[in-house]
């Protein structure tokens, strides 16, 4: 989680157009993924991918666009309004889930929502006339709604591994992503530090870190994940902070607690006693 923090200050140095950096972290860190199944004597479970084909690939490129999105406001409003901006997904999935589950919304969760709107309201400049924060702040909810829906598609992926799973959605973004970054894309910065840094953020921060990620979910509890999981904007808003010396603003520290401790409340669930 904590390398999942530190993506924006990467992507704030590369100095590349979203789209450059979105196709090629998806392609690296699918070829990742693939070497290391490969290098363990991972069979690849062709039937399963098969048989859920149209919703991988429209996972993979709602991831695609998401990386844009979310890249776009880095670069228009700052790391940590983007990344508290970007974790309203699990509050999303919760609205959500109400018409595609017909899941019934609990009192809490209605709470949570509400709360974290008014935080979304804080951090987007709407009570200071801040045009270009507010873009960013729309690229960042663009992003999360994306994400959000990517969740929603894996709970139908049930026969699918979570590696295949992986690749699968990583590779689809970044070919689908390569035509609009060609295409949107006049003049691209190859200097050294920035090529390295590009490979760092596909190899690093896309393979490696979805690597482990997986790895752990495996041994712990999916909440004991959810929550582990807002480690990634904690990390992200504290080092851009002394890297970046964006220090929040008065309203934005207020919106950013607002979001995240409605995020979290409507994470947290209480334990329901087992039947026999």
């Amino acid at each position: 989680m904590v390398i999942f923090g530190t993506i924006g200050i990467f992507v704030k140095y590369i100095g590349m157009p979203s789209g450059v950096i979105a196709s090629f972290r998806g392609i690296v860190g699918a070829l990742v993924i693939l070497s290391v199944m490969l290098i363990s004597g991972r069979k690849i479970d062709f039937k399963a991918i098969k048989s859920k084909l149209p919703v991988l690939l429209a996972s993979g490129i709602a991831i695609g666009f998401n990386w844009i999105l979310l890249f776009e406001a880095y670069r228009f409003t700052g790391i940590p309004v983007a990344t508290v901006c970007y974790y309203t997904a699990p509050i999303i999935v919760v609205i959500a889930s109400a018409f595609v589950f017909k899941e019934k919304l609990k009192l809490k969760q209605i709470v949570c929502v509400f709360i974290a709107l008014i935080g979304v309201a804080l951090v987007s400049g709407l009570f200071q006339d801040n045009s270009s924060k507010f873009t960013g702040v729309l690229c960042g909810l663009g992003a999360a709604m994306l994400y959000a829906s990517v969740m929603i598609m894996n709970k139908f992926m049930g026969e699918v591994e979570s590696y295949e799973r992986t690749f699968v959605q990583l590779i689809v973004a970044g070919l689908v992503v390569l035509p609009y970054a060609l295409f949107t894309t006049e003049n691209i910065n190859l200097n050294p530090t920035s090529v390295m840094l590009l490979v760092i953020v596909g190899v690093v921060h896309t393979g490696f870190a979805y690597l482990i990620y997986f790895g752990a979910m495996k041994k712990l509890k999916s909440q004991t994940v959810a929550i582990l999981s807002y480690i990634d904007p904690a990390s992200a808003i504290i080092l851009s902070s002394l890297v970046f010396m964006q220090l929040p603003t008065l309203y934005e520290l207020v919106g950013v607690i607002l979001i995240m401790t409605a995020a979290i409340a409507s994470e947290i669930r209480k334990k329901e006693k087992q039947k026999e």
